[in-house]
């Protein structure tokens, strides 16, 4: 799993693509949590999940955390561009109705 984490204006873009399941999970929420911390005066996080090939119930948990962490400084959070499988896995869990997708 790759991760670029990019300020643009008020916003927080997450850009990832690879694997989003157990393997990339530990590494990938030391990183975005990391770069939450630091940008935390922004107004909204975007994650672009057009690279994620594949995502399993562990990707959806890491979702859902880094919503939480998100929530706990204000700023919102966005899903952005998801592959095909990963909009299928996101949509049956009913994860757009707590993060929606822009």
């Amino acid at each position: 799993m790759k991760l670029l984490c990019c300020p643009k204006g008020d916003s927080l873009y997450f850009y990832l693509s690879g694997e989003l399941d157990e393997c990339s999970v530990s590494r990938l929420r030391a990183e975005t949590d990391r770069c939450i911390d630091e940008h935390a005066g922004l107004s909204r996080a975007i994650f672009n999940l057009a690279g994620v090939r594949f995502m399993d119930s562990t990707g959806i948990g890491f979702l859902i955390g880094r919503y939480k962490k998100l929530k706990k400084y204000g700023i919102g959070m966005f899903l952005e561009n998801p592959d095909g499988c990963a909009d299928k896995v996101l949509l049956v869990s009913g994860v757009y109705s707590l993060i929606p997708k822009i």
